[in-house]
């Protein structure tokens, strides 16, 4: 019996998409909820009765009438398919997980780091969109010599694996892959779309049109999307209260722009802390001013030049980190999820340092390492309890500025591409803390 309930996500979710084209297919009855009054996302999925029903708040989530509940859009998808979408076959069913999962951990980084700057909901970085280039390039590469002899995915019809492969990649093929970057790609083209042009995608996507032009950075429309707070406008007061009132007029009361949720009040509750690099003299480098090079212009020929024309050392450090336990890496894209993952931590840090982070190797089988630069001569994470969660699981090395050692480090690591002869394994990704 096909499976019914309804969906919550917000409009044009791709991550959603997966399920409600699954259902075309299976016959599925979904419900989608994804405007106010029934649906408003960030409130809604905020409530206590939803996260009740889903403890972490994310959408699409999806809830049977039958009274089941489950999140995470692969699981909805697979919830919601028949069997010969999950696959007929134990073979076949683990093929189609194995594509579903490189969709999530190869596809959804680069495509993000080049297509949301596009939309206007993330900047840009000019190193990291390169990056994410190429390895859509390498991406398309391995779909097209597997789709060489291959309608679909896997097998002879459409399943989850094409499903969800072509919700992943659907925003490429609309904003960047213009005809010149797509052309060498052409058994992938195919595929897409054959794929798009299915009645039961049609009846989810509707007319897919493909990109034309490549789709730049608008810093306007980003700026534009990020969250401004309204200052209140003063009433006039009445002539005859002016004279009354004048003494408290030049000490109005605070009025909080918005109400604040417990969290948010705690933190504010809480005494500002110190900073840290407070009592050091003031510094002739303007890290700002660098890491405006670094990521709208040439990193070889304007940023590394300004870098070391312009750096200070008796006012800054550079520290080599490596991670202490390479063995305990194992999926690649978790290693990299443990990058990002220090580095949120590490967001009141950002105004005085500056790092690149690398992971090198494949799967179960990589390491660690980086290059960081520092406001004054000690390591900054002792400073602040703040940002003491992760460094122990690094080893520390200061290096000296005028070494050939630390030039090259620093050419490497800000580059993203050098021999890296330390490492012995072969350059997969990076992220940059700035």
């Amino acid at each position: 019996m096909a499976a019914a309930g309804t969906l919550y996500t917000y409009p044009e979710n791709w991550r959603a998409f997966k399920a409600l084209i699954a259902a075309q297919y299976s016959g599925a009855k979904i419900k989608v909820l994804s405007a106010p009054p029934q649906f408003h996302f960030g409130q809604t999925n905020k409530t206590p009765e939803f996260l009740n029903k889903f403890p972490v708040g994310k959408v699409p989530a999806f809830e049977g009438d039958d009274g089941f509940c489950v999140f995470e859009s692969n699981a909805i998808a697979h919830y919601v398919s028949n069997d010969e979408l999950r696959g007929t076959t134990k073979e076949a069913a683990a093929q189609i997980i194995q594509w579903v999962s490189f969709a999530d951990s190869d596809v959804v980084p680069p495509a993000s780091t080049w297509v949301f700057p596009t939309l206007g909901i993330m900047c840009y970085n000019k190193q990291a969109t390169e990056y994410a280039k190429e390895e859509v390039k390498r991406i398309l590469s391995t779909l097209d010599s597997h789709l060489k002899t291959r309608t679909f995915l896997v097998g002879e019809r459409v399943t989850l694996a094409d499903i969800t492969v072509v919700c992943t990649l659907l925003w490429l093929y609309k904003q960047v892959l213009e005809p010149s970057f797509r052309q060498p790609y052409g058994n992938v083209n195919r595929w897409f779309v054959t794929c798009i042009n299915q009645p039961q995608f049609k009846a989810v996507l509707g007319e897919v049109k493909l990109c034309e032009k490549m789709a730049q950075f608008d810093a306007k429309k980003f700026a534009e999307n990020q969250p401004k707070k309204e200052t209140p406008k003063k009433e006039k007061q009445p002539k005859e209260e002016k004279k009354s009132e004048k003494k408290e007029e030049k000490k109005p009361a605070p009025e909080p722009e918005e109400e604040m949720d417990e969290c948010e009040q705690a933190l504010a509750a809480e005494p500002k802390s110190k900073d840290p690099f407070a009592h050091l003299p003031k510094s002739p480098f303007v890290m700002d001013e660098f890491k405006r090079k670094y990521s709208n212009e040439d990193t070889l020929t304007v940023a590394l030049p300004h870098f070391w024309e312009h750096f200070d050392k008796e006012g800054w450090s550079i520290w080599y980190g490596e991670y202490r336990f390479p063995e305990e890496l194992a999926q690649t894209f978790m290693s990299c999820n443990l990058i990002t993952g220090m580095f949120q931590r590490l967001d009141k840090l950002r105004k005085n340092a500056f790092a690149s982070v690398i992971l090198f190797g494949t799967n179960n089988d990589s390491s660690i390492s980086g290059i960081w630069v520092f406001r004054g001569q000690e390591l900054a994470f002792p400073l602040s309890p703040d940002w003491q969660v992760d460094y122990e699981s690094y080893t520390w090395r200061k290096l000296d500025p005028d070494s050939e050692e630390c030039k090259t480090l620093v050419k490497e690591y800000f580059l993203w591409e050098g021999e890296f002869k330390h490492v012995g394994k072969a350059f997969c990704q990076g992220k940059i803390f700035k």
